[in-house]
């Protein structure tokens, strides 16, 4: 009773910010647990090599191990990175995605009824850890609330917490030689808990890079405006002229913003190239 109301509560939020235009993290209809669908893939097998962009890319691998908790759930948890929802991890299960190099972070949140929160506060947090990726690279994320991994990752700083938490970040040989995700099965997507794992994710990475580093150049351009205002590097706007006025030297951050802005103009180019080489059948290169 107590669950339902706080869902009705939550749901009355959610649809107040909705309309506001907050974000809103939910995974409904793709949260079903294991109690309600275990799973049946196939057992672990390590994905060919020409699957994936060794050169460029980099590899993750996501497994749980079995625990009667994770048998027993209803919900399942769900997988975000960089701020995009992938799949719910159900009980003695993997999955993978083929990465952008650089900074990925990874959150996890536990849903109710497959609402799991509004902007930045969640019903429930579970992991929220960054991911220092490096093409060529195939790494091991192993998720378990009940027992942590009996070896730390040795590359990983104690405070890390991939190196602390439920999600923490293994070696190969602990993944394998433990017999941990040899034994999980493959997370099927289907009707009862879909999801958009087993794919690459480069270009949701690409784009949510380009984003991320653009905000933070607007930042830094108002701190380098003010810097010169502090300085007498900057001229007033006339009261009688409003859009007169500014620096009285380029700035540094428009230079970088236009280098990124022209960066990411020629990714969104040769994206399109591709897409036009491979819908008329034949690859340039």
């Amino acid at each position: 009773m107590r669950n339902a109301t706080r869902m009705a509560r939550f749901a009355a939020l959610a649809l107040v910010f909705t309309l506001s235009g907050c974000s809103i993290h939910q995974s409904i209809g793709k949260s079903t647990g294991a109690f309600l669908h275990p799973v049946s893939g196939k057992d672990f097998v390590h994905i060919p090599n020409d699957q994936w962009d060794q050169q460029n890319h980099a590899l993750v691998y996501f497994y749980r191990t079995h625990s009667r908790w994770a048998a027993d759930e209803i919900e399942s948890p769900s997988v975000y990175i960089d701020g995009e929802h992938y799949f719910n991890i159900r009980d003695d299960s993997y999955t993978w995605l083929e990465v952008e190099p650089g900074p990925r972070h990874i959150i996890m949140r536990r849903p109710l009824l497959g609402l799991e929160g509004i902007n930045d506060i969640d019903l429930s947090r579970i992991a929220d850890a960054v991911l220092h990726v490096e093409a060529g690279q195939i790494y091991y994320l192993r998720y378990n609330e009940l027992s942590p991994p009996k070896q730390a990752h040795p590359d990983l700083d104690a405070e890390d917490p991939l190196a602390s938490g439920d999600l923490q970040l293994v070696t190969r040989d602990y993944a394998m030689g433990q017999g941990e995700i040899v034994t999980t099965q493959f997370l099927n997507s289907d009707m009862l808990a879909p999801n958009h794992a087993a794919t690459s994710i480069v270009e949701a990475n690409q784009d949510a890079d380009y984003e991320r580093r653009r905000e933070e150049l607007e930042t830094a351009r108002d701190e380098e405006i003010e810097a010169m205002k502090a300085n007498g590097q900057y001229e007033e706007a006339p009261w009688y002229w409003p859009f007169g006025g500014g620096p009285t030297q380029p700035l540094e951050t428009d230079r970088q913003i236009d280098a990124l802005d022209k960066a990411y103009a020629s990714l969104e180019a040769e994206r399109e190239r591709a897409e036009a080489a491979e819908d008329s059948g034949w690859w340039p290169f």
